[in-house]
């Protein structure tokens, strides 16, 4: 079975046909075509295919796309390269591979908004369900540090 769904991405929806079992991750990759979402683990314990729904971190790899009809969703390919946060990851050299980075700057957006001002051990905490295999967490600490402190200067 198939079910059509609305799906905001990034500032364009997107009208699509989905079956019922289809995951928000394949949905993304494969017919909207937002490539920074990316399957790591598939059990939704690295957060390589964090994305957020209506500002809210989900792990894309376990979510149903019929469970997100009409949802906003933000993708790292949704956000400017002027972004504090985008730039600011660039600046603190805080990738390797790069394949963890987009799940982390959607986490770390989703912080800011919260809580604009984190302490280092918050921004660990809210992290800490992405995971970096190339152990650029140092650099990623204070990517977000960075950021949190741009947007405190607006």
């Amino acid at each position: 079975m198939s079910t059509r769904i609305s799906l905001t991405v990034n500032g364009v929806k997107h009208v699509l046909d989905v079956a019922d079992d289809a995951l928000l991750l394949d949905v993304l990759r494969e017919q909207v075509g937002t490539t920074s979402v990316r399957e790591g683990c598939g059990v939704g314990a690295c957060g390589a295919c964090t994305v957020l729904a209506d500002g809210k971190g989900i792990s894309s790899c376990l979510a149903l796309a019929v469970r997100y009809d009409g949802a906003d969703l933000t993708t790292a390919e949704g956000l400017d390269d002027n972004d504090e946060v985008v730039s600011s990851f660039v600046e603190c050299g805080a990738a390797q591979c790069g394949y963890c980075i987009p799940g982390m700057v959607v986490m770390t957006k989703e912080l800011l908004a919260q809580n604009p001002r984190p302490s280092a051990e918050q921004i660990t905490e809210h992290l800490a369900g992405n995971l970096c295999r190339c152990g650029t967490y140092p650099e990623i600490l204070q990517a977000a540090t960075t950021a949190a402190s741009r947007r405190a200067a607006q």
